[in-house]
């Protein structure tokens, strides 16, 4: 008897340790940050575990925006979703539809018992992730929004003042025209064309997008960008193609290349192409903000975020809630902020993080860097320039893409092309709309 007693003591203490074990809760986060943006997300997840002992972030790449967000549906319906998914901006209204399969934000953290002031965050930052009544859906993470780049070099070749960009579209001409004639073969080109000329342009100028507050209001929206402003501006740009001031380089962040390979003299894109511009560069640049229109009354208002959010999925523990919770506050911290802000571009998303920078001496020592959060907070964002939210967003930038193509190869009018990009564009959300109505009267 005393043998056993003896064996059940030293097994108790070899499995069990001198006092109680505690369990450390993992939360798994998919995202589709590769490269060195992803070593970035692995520093995040490995300080954040550092600092505590009851919680494990576990950071998985996924692959693009769309593949993570088919692989988590997948995942979510067979009872495997992670904690935590980045999604693309133009998926809000997609995940905000699947509402059953998604926690809001708001909620993980009132009932986790962190201390959350949904004020700390920049305005048009977390503006594009809240509903109607202002509540959190996603907590924002990596946020950029376009600026303009401008090669100092070929300013001064050109005669123009390198220190005095153009602030407005007719100046932006003027220069394009100096830029011209001193032998440079591409003045300007845009990258993100749809994002910079038509969904940021009109909240520049805070006009309307989109009806029910470009989509915040409701799945019933209408596109409307086919304004006097809109067909005015794309005209413009119409012209430029056929005197050889504008030049068209693809739908995405491929003309960068251009500006920073030393083709193109001029460059509207995102902030987030700050540090690959710099890196590349042979010539001396600049960035200033958005040019506009200013004979249009309340301009320039505010810019308008792009990036991606992360979204909290439904089906999960209360501890592990509590874990998300305590990680997002971590995620939100100033310091951590100013070094994501800092090392990738992105802007940081709370008033707090830009102040450190500042402190800090970055943007003394990076000048421009400070230009697209200038911009976010210019003036308080409207129900016309906090942000768009549309379903098959993604399908309509498509259509606004092919559309704005057959502009800049003469094959048709800028009023038209911005017609039918309405009108097809509308016969997206109505598919949208039909098919998450029908899967509310289903549940």
């Amino acid at each position: 008897m005393a043998f056993k007693k003896a064996c059940l003591a030293l097994f108790t203490a070899c499995a069990f340790g001198a006092g109680p074990a505690q369990a450390v809760t993992e939360i798994d986060w998919w995202h589709s940050m590769s490269g060195a943006l992803g070593e970035r997300v692995g520093e995040i997840a490995t300080k954040f575990n550092a600092s505590q002992s009851d919680y494990k972030v576990v950071p998985v790449f996924k692959g693009a925006y769309d593949e993570s967000m088919t692989a988590a549906i997948a995942a979510y319906r067979s009872g495997k979703a992670p904690h935590i998914l980045q999604v693309f901006e133009v998926g809000t209204a997609t995940m905000m539809a699947a509402h059953t399969a998604i926690k809001p934000v708001y909620e993980v953290m009132t009932h986790s018992g962190e201390k959350f002031d949904p004020k700390i965050y920049m305005p048009a930052v977390a503006g594009y992730y809240t509903d109607t009544k202002g509540r959190m859906l996603s907590m924002p993470f990596n946020s950029s929004t376009p600026v303009f780049f401008y090669n100092k070099d070929a300013f001064k070749k050109a005669g123009l003042d390198p220190a005095k960009p153009p602030k407005t579209w007719d100046e932006m001409q003027e220069a394009a025209l100096k830029l011209k004639d001193s032998g440079v073969s591409c003045a300007y080109t845009t990258g993100w064309q749809s994002w910079v000329q038509l969904e940021t342009m009109s909240a520049w100028h805070n006009q309307e997008f989109a009806t029910k507050s470009n989509g915040f209001g409701g799945m019933d929206a209408q596109l409307s960008f086919n304004t006097r402003l809109m067909i005015r501006h794309i005209s413009k740009l119409s012209s430029w193609v056929k005197s050889g001031l504008f030049t068209y380089a693809g739908r995405q962040n491929q003309p960068e290349a251009k500006f920073f390979g030393g083709d193109c003299a001029m460059l509207t894109s995102s902030s987030a192409a700050y540090a690959n511009i710099k890196r590349n560069a042979k010539f001396e640049f600049g960035v200033a903000q958005l040019p506009y229109y200013d004979d249009i009354k309340d301009a320039p208002q505010n810019s308008i975020i792009g990036g991606a959010s992360l979204w909290v999925m439904a089906g999960k523990k209360p501890v592990e809630y509590k874990g998300v919770a305590k990680f997002f506050t971590f995620l939100s911290s100033p310091e951590i902020q100013a070094d994501w802000h800092q090392k990738t571009g992105y802007v940081p998303i709370t008033k707090a993080a830009y102040e450190l920078t500042k402190k800090q001496g970055f943007y003394d020592a990076n000048p421009g860097t400070d230009v697209a959060i200038q911009q976010l907070l210019l003036k308080n964002p409207t129900n016309d320039s906090k942000g768009i939210r549309l379903g098959n967003f993604v399908q309509i930038r498509g259509i606004i893409d092919e559309e704005m193509e057959s502009v800049w190869s003469q094959k048709k009018s800028p009023k038209q092309a911005l017609d039918d990009a309405v009108e097809r564009g509308n016969a997206e959300l109505r598919k949208f709309e039909r098919a998450n109505s029908a899967g509310k009267a289903k549940k």
